[in-house]
């Protein structure tokens, strides 16, 4: 069964360098950008793999907002919700 995936604009602030590979690496995310202890992203799907990716890192604020649809066609392509 598939589900509409779900796409999230992402930005996080840690109290210390963040763990940008980590993040980059992680299922599902995308259009990462770093600013000094700043990350931007987008997540495709199941927000876990990001999570985990910020295992062990102090997060100071975690904000997550809707992309907007026509933003969000290139990005889900070869995504699937599972």
């Amino acid at each position: 069964m598939t589900e509409e995936l779900t796409i999230r604009r992402v930005e996080v602030s840690f109290v210390s360098p963040p763990p940008a590979q980590v993040i980059e690496r992680a299922r599902g995310v995308s259009d990462v950008e770093i600013d000094g202890q700043i990350v931007r992203c987008v997540v495709c799907g199941s927000f876990q793999p990001f999570l985990e990716a910020l295992r062990g890192h102090e997060v100071l604020s975690f904000e997550s907002t809707p992309e907007p649809q026509g933003d969000s066609d290139n990005r889900s392509k070869g995504f699937t919700e599972q």
